[in-house]
């Protein structure tokens, strides 16, 4: 009876089990990944493998903005079902198009791609990792090489009255840089909501210029993350005068927003000068009217 007694006074005084916290759902960051692409389905379709964008994924978003291709880019949508195509009735410039993308993305990260690149899930992790690690960090680029591995033209200076060509040269991985090819960019949602728009003053050209001033302006660096690569499928800039006329408009926008209208009017006329003196007609027609590549 005695142990009875104790028995029952130790099972009253047994805590009571404790109930269990509900485990929080830590929210997978978002990344947009934005394709703008003009008539080069054969590179877009590599891209798009490298990316599996096959299927849908929640975690990568996959947004391709047809640039008025008239190729079978178009068909791709079948053979991706994972990525959004957002065709354009007529090449619009890169700039436009690049808009048009960001505003269809929802990602925390936004990665600005053209299509003659391959890049993989691991490097892409890795330029959202730098961006999420690192808060002096505005733009990370992956290290852009061609298919034998070795580094291609990617960084140089940002345009200056003094200098409003700057050479290209090849990066170096951990490198921070002035201004990098916008052939593969990644930046924070936060920066590009603050811009609104990418400038629109520019066409074909000038958005990479634009992109990095940018992140320059808000004191952060341009870095290219080291053990990120992707594969540049490079080719010569298009031969038309249209193109040529493009770059040189979007090197005038870009020292008149940032060094003033004298800056600019200087270079717009060695510009006309030099297309008037070497017989380029339509390139001096374009330059003399301001006809950039924007799909007017």
């Amino acid at each position: 009876m005695k142990k009875k007694i104790e028995r029952e006074k130790s099972e009253q005084q047994l805590p009571e089990p404790e109930e269990t916290a509900p485990v929080e759902e830590v929210p997978v960051e978002k990344i947009s990944v934005v394709i703008v692409s003009c008539n080069h389905a054969e590179e877009l379709r590599k891209c798009l493998a490298a990316l599996h964008a096959e299927v849908e994924d929640p975690s990568l978003q996959v947004i391709v903005v047809d640039n008025g291709s008239k190729d079978a880019s178009a068909s791709l949508s079948d053979e991706f079902a994972g990525a959004q195509f957002v065709p354009l009735p007529r090449n619009f410039g890169l700039t436009k198009a690049l808009n048009i993308g960001i505003r269809a993305s929802s990602g925390d990260y936004v990665l600005l791609m053209h299509e003659d690149v391959e890049i993989g899930r691991e490097a892409i992790v890795r330029l959202r990792d730098e961006l999420a690690g690192h808060a002096e960090t505005g733009a990370a680029c992956p290290l852009l090489i061609n298919e034998e591995g070795r580094a291609v033209l990617q960084a140089r200076e940002l345009p200056s009255p003094a200098d409003p060509a700057p050479a290209w040269r090849k990066g170096s991985p951990g490198e921070t840089v002035s201004a990098v090819s916008g052939a593969a960019i990644m930046f924070r949602r936060l920066l590009l909501d603050a811009m609104r728009n990418i400038d629109e003053r520019y066409g074909n050209y000038g958005s990479d210029a634009e992109l990095c001033m940018q992140v320059k302006r808000a004191n952060k660096r341009v870095v290219i993350v080291d053990g990120a690569t992707a594969i540049h499928h490079t080719d010569a800039p298009p031969d038309f005068p249209e193109f040529a006329a493009d770059r040189q408009l979007a090197t005038r926008a870009f020292l008149a927003k940032y060094y003033g209208f004298l800056s600019a009017l200087k270079y717009q006329i060695a510009a006309l000068l030099g297309a008037l003196f070497t017989f380029r007609l339509t390139r001096f027609r374009c330059l003399l009217y301001g006809q950039k590549i924007d799909g007017a």
